[in-house]
């Protein structure tokens, strides 16, 4: 018998460390077979024992590699020209990649066979590994990053009197059954590589920065901080029916809430770019990473039909009572608006998606106009001239024109449609005025 090295064949004298590379090299590639025994040039040294150095190899696969490859070699005595050798069969494994596990999925624990040599496998050969092994779903991956820490989510689930620990990580997703952590466990530690970039600007454009933040750790982290970023510059407005005082804020917190939760339980993770948030003097902009969910239209998702893209963070943020129900978030942003004459604006595109949110005391231009060059007159002459000028006029612009509070607003829209002075048109949202009809 004539031994070789190759590409599928390995020599070894005796049992060294570097052979768990020479395994892990062959079970990620296409298989090989490793000869205990015989020397680089071929010569047959033999073996004193080779039941021990089937055991010592076995051993040293079972402790120092993971996933578990055990099963996947097969052991065997061989006799040549008098002398014993061992081989080992190893076979291509399907949780590829195998690792040295002290030094996890990196470079340099990773192994592929390269001509006659085992060589570091790239990042790029470990990603294609893993997608070839655990498919297209992001959060199910195994992380390249196994040195991972949850401060951040141990807070969170302990507040809600959550259970968090080996146990619930690996039901939830976070841990495969071998240890290893997830992408959904990279997403919830405190080393997670995703942002959220928050920006507040001057006016109605991007021309002028008033502040800017950028939010990173655990999603929960990410969460709490871009939430109080919001929250502080969510300012409240007052205005006066009678002796009584009416607060209300820019956004409404519910549509904000809902929102920011959108934009963390759905973006599209594959990719490294952050998600946005941007306010302005008239809308507050969310926009995520990753369009629609193929086979779901925008006009599904206004009806509370939900594909959800990552089902196991959801599920997390579902346990945490951090969402309801899936498919409710959007129909609650628009619950949020009723009443108010405004509307929230969807936007998608193959690769994003966006909420903005009206800006409920953001002032319209026209009536704007009429507070800086307010015309002489009564109310009823202000109302008529602005809507004379605009071909009609909403409740909301009236109470900015006049500065008066919805009550004020309605009785004087009654008033001035009993006096013949102006007309309703539309329903519901659509509800406006106009000045009667020649």
């Amino acid at each position: 018998m004539i031994f070789q090295e190759s590409e599928t064949v390995e020599l070894k004298a005796i049992v060294v460390e570097d052979i768990k590379k020479e395994v892990i090299a062959f079970a990620n590639c296409e298989g090989g077979k490793l000869y205990i025994g015989v020397q680089d040039d071929g010569t047959v040294s033999g073996l004193d024992n080779p039941d021990e150095t089937s055991l010592q190899i076995s051993n040293m696969v079972r402790d120092a590699i993971k996933p578990d490859l055990t099963m996947f070699l097969h052991y065997e005595t061989v006799t040549v020209d008098g002398k014993k050798i061992v081989a080992v069969d190893i076979q291509q494994g399907t949780e590829r990649p195998y690792y040295i596990a002290k030094k996890g999925l990196r470079p340099e624990g990773v192994y592929v066979r390269q001509g006659y040599s085992s060589v570091p496998a790239t990042n790029t050969a470990i990603r294609r590994m893993i997608k070839e092994t655990d498919g297209d779903h992001f959060e199910e991956m195994r992380s390249l990053e196994q040195n991972l820490t949850f401060e951040s989510a141990k807070k969170v689930f302990a507040e809600r009197n959550v259970k968090f620990g080996l146990t619930q990580m690996k039901t939830l997703g976070m841990v495969t059954q071998d240890g290893v952590y997830t992408n959904l466990g990279l997403l919830l530690s405190d080393q997670c590589v995703h942002t959220i970039k928050a920006a507040v600007f001057q006016g109605t454009t991007q021309s002028e920065f008033k502040d800017r933040k950028e939010f990173s750790g655990s999603l929960f982290r990410q969460m709490d901080e871009a939430y109080d970023f919001i929250d502080f510059h969510n300012q409240i407005h007052s205005t006066f029916d009678k002796l009584y005082r009416i607060d209300r804020r820019d956004y409404p917190e519910t549509a904000v809430r809902e929102a920011l939760l959108n934009l963390l339980v759905h973006r599209e993770y594959s990719f490294r770019a952050s998600t946005f948030i941007s306010l302005y003097a008239d809308r507050l902009e969310f926009i995520s990473i990753g369009g629609l969910v193929s086979g779901v239209s925008l006009k599904d998702v206004t009806m509370g039909i939900s594909v959800c893209r990552n089902t196991k963070l959801a599920n997390v943020f579902y346990r945490l009572e951090l969402i309801e129900a899936y498919g409710t978030g959007i129909i609650k942003i628009m619950e949020a608006y009723e009443g108010t004459g405004l509307t929230p604006q969807i936007e998608t595109s193959d690769n994003a998606f966006k909420i903005t949110l009206p800006n409920l005391n953001a002032m319209p231009e026209p009536a704007r106009q009429m507070q800086v060059n307010p015309e002489k007159g009564t109310p009823e002459e202000k109302v008529i001239a602005l809507t004379k000028q605009r071909g009609f006029i909403t409740r909301k612009e009236i109470e900015i024109l006049l500065g008066i509070g919805q009550s004020s607003c309605v009785r004087l829209l009654k008033k001035m449609i009993e006096n013949g002075l102006l007309i309703q048109e539309g329903k519901g949202k659509n509800t406006h005025y106009c000045l009667p009809h020649d």
